[in-house]
């Protein structure tokens, strides 16, 4: 099973094609080359394997959050 992970784009570096995203507190770079569409600071992407793989709207992303929240206080 793949799992894709909400996250917030803080920072796009468009010469080198990666984003400094932030998902619950933690920040890491992801690769934007296979995204179809732009994103800009403040946007959501979906992130799985180190690349951000779509765009998703700010809703989606905080209920997709809420869920792994759920998920990992019950497991």
């Amino acid at each position: 099973m793949c799992l894709g992970i909400p996250a917030l784009v803080l920072e796009i570096n468009e010469d080198e094609k990666w984003a400094l995203v932030d998902s619950n507190g933690a920040t890491f770079k992801v690769l934007t080359e296979i995204l179809d569409e732009k994103v800009k600071e403040g946007d959501f992407v979906v992130v799985h394997a180190g690349f951000a793989i779509g765009k998703i709207e700010k809703e989606e992303a905080q209920e997709r959050l809420k869920l792994l929240e759920e998920i990992v206080s019950n497991a």
